[in-house]
């Protein structure tokens, strides 16, 4: 059976070995910047800017999901946001996916959410079936909108 576990400073190494890996599923090995004392600050810094879940069987760390809180103006609730979602391929199928998402539902039912959304690779088939399995919607007609690095310093007028 899976565990859900909050993460802690400790398991800063592993998040960052487990994001690896799904960069590496994502066909973009080479996309991960982050570094452990980046994640330790945005995890468990002075002012969090996420939070993350060790999903675990038999006591070995499978998976994680990685999350912040959001806000709807037209809910006029704060929503989760789900940035990473990962399970080892060893232990897919075994159900971690399920129980990741269902531990994150919860959590925003009991932070009195409006939404729990997440983006997903037009590519990934598989984990798109599965969201729809279960009741996740597609909002194909949001196209997500990215400024970063060079971009988004000239937007800010440097």
């Amino acid at each position: 059976m899976t565990q859900i576990r909050p993460a802690t400073a400790a398991d800063v190494p592993l998040i960052l070995r487990l994001v690896r890996e799904l960069a590496e599923f994502e066909r973009e090995p080479d996309a991960v910047e982050a570094t452990e004392p980046m994640l330790e600050a945005a995890l468990f810094g002075e002012r969090p800017a996420a939070e993350a879940v060790i999903a675990e069987l038999g006591g070995e760390a499978v998976g994680f999901a990685l999350f912040f809180q959001n806000f709807s103006t037209w809910t006029g609730k704060p929503g989760i946001y789900l940035e990473d979602l990962y399970v080892t391929p060893a232990a897919r199928g075994a159900g971690v996916g399920t129980a990741l998402l269902r531990h994150l539902a919860g959590l925003a039912l009991d932070r009195g959410c409006g939404r729990f959304e997440w983006s997903v690779l037009d590519w990934n088939e598989p984990a798109i079936q599965f969201y729809r399995a279960m009741g996740a919607v597609g909002m194909d007609e949001w196209r997500v909108q990215r400024v970063a690095g060079d971009a988004l310093a000239r937007l800010a007028g440097l």
